[in-house]
């Protein structure tokens, strides 16, 4: 007799005796996660470039009885560990790419540590909870959308649900639900005008320079105009070599983020517009090309957003009635479009550092941030004990059963937006 086939109630025996479980196998595994965590951070690796980070978390897992492959969905620096037979399929997020110059300023080390730890409290269950539990190592948060790519090659195509926690400062916990992000687009702008001698001859050049001036000044105007959800930034990445030179060529990089895609479609669509003035005023050519995959805005998943908010709240945290966090981006907005899923905060308590900032990095080995990974591992574990719970288990098996093949491998990169050249 499964738990799955006896009394699966909050108030059960059963499913008191699986959450006592969880909050002990996470804690006989302090040791061996915190450790975890801080090797992870000691070696900060940039998106796409984790080869010693994924084999050592690899390693990890290995060494704990998980069946591991290497390299998959698309992305060389990837992993899946997978434990369990049953109909429910529960895939946890592994994140554990760093940040230019400042390492772990934004906690995947956290990230990773609370994901594994919870997939170590999982581990003795699934046969009673009648899951399939997969570890998804998922590179390439930071920049690159390594989520979106992982989507379009089947990443999630098996899920019936996912989730990840990540961290933030704070003094409370914040409510699932009250934990939103952005959309963001990001593209690379190429002007081309014509090279020439700066002083003896400067009416026979096309300055592209100057064309980054002229969108940079529409820009600025732009702003104002469009609603103040949206942010618009750039930087001029090549303008020029030396200053007896006209500028043959320039190069910007952009990003537009808005609270939903509808809003964002119309101000990348005036953003480019700026770009195209800049070559118009000065007679330049211009092309431009996505950077990488869209980030999708988050959509946390009611019933998981509730189960977390009782979950964490089982650890002895506070979690606040009003606090909320805004803003940012993150490539598992694409996975909660898909698939129900939730992406909540924790706290490293007493931080007051922003993330992305190298003040924040430091925060993220501290004993806070050790109590955060800890009590998100057994955080994650118990929301995934109630979503296989009572009626939810068969409200996410028939939406998935519902879900078309295919409907989760949505493409990485249009191919408009891969292509789109303007002359």
């Amino acid at each position: 007799m499964t738990f799955t086939e006896t009394d699966k109630s909050e108030n059960s025996a059963e499913y008191a005796a699986a959450s006592a479980a969880i909050g002990t196998t996470v804690a006989d595994s302090k040791a061996a996660l915190l450790k975890l965590s801080h090797q992870i951070h000691d070696n900060p690796e940039l998106s796409f470039e984790e080869k010693e980070t994924t084999a050592l978390i690899q390693g990890f897992l290995r060494d704990r009885g998980f069946s591991v492959e290497a390299g998959v969905y698309g992305i060389p620096t990837s992993f899946k560990a997978t434990t369990g037979s049953g109909d429910f399929h529960v895939t946890i997020c592994v994140e554990y790419d760093a940040l230019p110059g400042i390492g772990h300023a934004c906690g995947h080390n956290i990230i990773a540590t609370m994901s594994i730890g919870a997939g170590l409290a999982l581990k003795p269950l699934v046969d009673k909870l009648g899951i399939t539990l997969t570890l998804l190592g998922t590179p390439a948060e930071e920049h690159g959308a390594g989520k979106a790519i992982m989507l379009e090659h089947g990443g999630w195509e098996d899920a019936t649900i996912s989730l990840m926690c990540h961290p933030d400062p704070g003094n409370d916990d914040i409510k699932c639900e009250k934990t939103t992000t952005r959309a963001v687009d990001r593209f690379n702008v190429t002007y081309t005008g014509k090279a020439a001698h700066a002083d003896a001859f400067p009416e026979m050049g096309i300055n592209a320079a100057a064309a980054t001036v002229v969108a940079q000044v529409g820009i600025g105007l732009l702003r104002q105009t469009l609603p103040a959800e949206v942010h618009l930034n750039t930087y001029v990445a090549d303008a020029g070599d030396a200053t007896n030179i006209i500028p043959g060529t320039s190069q910007m990089r952009a990003e537009v983020r808005a609270n939903s895609e509808a809003v964002l479609e119309d101000a990348r669509t005036r953003m480019l517009a700026c770009f195209e003035a800049g070559a118009t005023a000065t007679g330049c050519s211009w092309e431009y090309v996505q950077a990488e995959p869209r980030y999708r805005e988050l959509k946390q998943n009611p019933i998981l957003a509730a189960l977390w908010d009782a979950a964490i709240a089982s650890t002895g945290r506070v979690v606040s009635e009003t606090r909320g966090m805004h803003g940012a981006s993150t490539d598992m907005g694409n996975v909660t479009q898909v698939v129900p899923a939730i992406h909540p905060a924790i706290s490293v308590l007493g931080s007051v550092s922003s993330p992305h900032n190298a003040a924040f990095a430091k925060d993220a080995e501290s004993p806070a941030a050790d109590d955060a990974c800890l009590d998100g591992a057994v955080a994650i574990a118990r929301t995934v004990l109630g979503a296989v719970s009572g009626d939810s288990r068969a409200e996410f098996l028939a939406e998935q059963a519902a879900r078309p093949a295919g409907a989760t491998k949505v493409p990485a990169v249009t191919p408009e937006a891969a292509t789109d050249t303007r002359k």
